[in-house]
């Protein structure tokens, strides 16, 4: 139902302005505790959806209600904005600050927390991620994992309730990407996680869906088996060609 969903989308559509249509009355409800995620390729629509949902972009038509409420105007977007937390694929869009410490203390002292509660916050996110010592860090010296993991912690500082995550494991080698999938595992919130990885999607989502034509394809869900490609015949047994 739509006032259980955390987010609800009814037959959004979207274009840019002189171009196709990328979104094409797309449907979709996450709930509390789903760990979503959607296989995409490049070019599927995948940003452009998430963009839709935090109110960066506004849909040509459609219905956008995030935790009961319809969100329409700007306002309705910025204190949903509040409650969802949306990890950009290029970490570099997500660090500004000079150091480290003051990116992932940002957040919460923007939702109103005194500087003292965000420098607290920050610190306890860094540890939770496994990132002490890393405060005084210069943010654009930091590898691509680096920078990968502390734009994770800029997003849980905010303690959101929602989790938007786009390519998260772009540019990062095997190691830094099982670090991630275990930090993700532990989290304790709803997630919608867009990847073309079927191995970390298989890891850290319990769900999984394709993305296509502008569409979430909800009424096939994908397994995954250990020789690694993507099925639509849920668990019906079937045998290769």
């Amino acid at each position: 139902m739509e006032n259980d969903a955390l987010i609800a989308l009814h037959a959004i559509n979207f274009s840019y302005p002189g171009g196709p249509q990328v979104l094409k009355n797309l449907d979709f409800n996450l709930y509390a505790g789903e760990r979503v995620g959607l296989l995409a390729p490049n070019g599927s629509g995948k940003t452009t959806l998430f963009h839709v949902i935090m109110g960066l972009l506004k849909p040509n038509r459609g219905r956008i209600v995030l935790f009961g409420q319809p969100a329409e105007k700007e306002t309705d977007f910025a204190v949903a904005r509040r409650r969802i937390g949306l990890l950009f694929q290029d970490a570099d869009d997500q660090l500004f600050s000079p150091t480290v410490l003051e990116d992932v203390a940002f957040g919460p002292l923007n939702l109103g927390k005194s500087r003292d509660e965000a420098i607290a916050l920050a610190r306890q996110t860094l540890a939770r991620l496994g990132l002490s010592g890393f405060e005084n860090r210069v943010t654009f010296r930091l590898s691509g994992g680096e920078k990968r993991l502390v734009s994770l912690a800029t997003v849980l500082a905010m303690e959101p309730e929602v989790l938007l995550l786009d390519e998260p494991t772009t540019g990062l080698d095997d190691r830094t990407r099982e670090t991630l999938a275990g930090l993700i595992n532990d989290l304790d919130l709803a997630y919608i996680l867009i990847s073309h990885n079927t191995h970390f999607l298989e890891e850290t989502t319990d769900l999984t869906y394709s993305m296509e034509d502008g569409h979430i394809k909800t009424d096939e869900a994908l397994h995954f088996h250990e020789h690694v490609h993507a099925h639509k015949h849920g668990r019906i047994p079937h045998q290769h060609e």
